[in-house]
């Protein structure tokens, strides 16, 4: 018995393979996007620093009470329906004070971090792409800070322009945008390097569309991974001014002046510094976790 054979003229029509259905593109961004959403870690991290950021957004309107409001009355009182976490030494609403001092937190760590990006950002370029004087004159500068710690430096900067956000947000980016302009540089200058970037200059590119669309955009990993770490340092940074007693203003809610506040308490309200105290812990533990899910998304060698 002989097979069917397939003819090309009428009859029962030809069977046609399907096409292959086609590989979706994915970008170095949408790569990096799906490898940070694959860390859990990473994830529970962008979790935390979402709910902090949300709760500094809608602090007035979260905080039962007025953080600044004292009612000597009730003076270290414990937990109750009124006062969920108890009151300080004044009287003041505890979790009112957190809920006031996380906005303290967050704007404290964004603006030094975007400070101190952008000038790590222009001086990194100006040492990395245009290099000779400029190189030199830029990283011995900045060797000058990296001789100064950064809590010893915005020490000495407050102590000359008095207490304030504004103080500290400056004094923190000060002694932070060495780093960013130093890893700039050296990944400037393995990027320049590179074979698209020969190709761009011979094709009559000029030196600024050559900054702007190809070195600047190949460059910036590290500065992202370091200002998302640099967050949580500024974080830390201005509670441990507050703590010193030289960071905000006496009697604003910030976390460090409300954990050198019950520091005289250890062990009798231990509430008044576990409280400021875990949310420093966590506020950082969010930004470390975010910081290496995005160290480990970017990196080519996991690619």
């Amino acid at each position: 018995m002989t097979e069917p054979t397939e003819h090309s003229g009428g009859g029962a029509a030809a069977a046609v393979a399907p096409p292959e259905a086609p590989i979706p593109a994915t970008t170095q961004w949408a790569d990096a996007r799906h490898r940070f959403l694959q860390n859990r870690l990473a994830v529970v991290g962008l979790a935390i620093v979402a709910l902090l950021v949300l709760v500094a957004v809608l602090g007035p309107w979260l905080a039962p009470q007025d953080p600044y409001a004292q009612d000597l009355r009730n003076t270290l009182a414990g937990p109750s329906a009124r006062h969920w976490m108890g009151t300080d030494a004044l009287g003041r609403d505890l979790f009112s004070r957190l809920v006031a001092g996380t906005r303290i937190a967050m704007v404290v760590g964004f603006a030094a971090m975007a400070l101190s990006c952008f000038l790590g950002i222009v001086l990194g370029v100006l040492a990395g792409c245009f290099g000779t004087w400029a190189d030199t004159l830029i990283m011995r500068t900045a060797d000058i800070f990296f001789a100064f710690p950064l809590l010893i430096g915005a020490i000495a900067i407050m102590l000359v322009v008095g207490q304030g956000i504004t103080p500290v947000i400056i004094s923190l980016a000060l002694f932070s945008w060495a780093t960013i302009a130093r890893l700039l540089r050296s990944s400037i200058l393995t990027t320049r390097e590179m074979d698209y970037v020969h190709a761009a200059r011979a094709l009559g590119a000029g030196r600024a569309r050559i900054i702007r669309q190809h070195i600047l955009p190949n460059s910036l990993a590290a500065v992202l991974v370091y200002a998302t770490f640099n967050v949580g340092t500024a974080i830390v940074g201005v509670a441990s001014l507050s703590f010193l007693g030289i960071g905000v203003a006496p009697g604003v809610p910030e976390w460090g002046s409300m954990l050198a506040s019950g520091r005289g308490f250890v062990g009798v309200k231990d509430y008044l510094w576990l409280c400021p105290g875990f949310a420093i812990v966590l506020t950082v533990l969010g930004f470390v976790f975010v910081g290496d899910g995005l160290r480990d998304a970017l990196d080519p060698k996991l690619r």
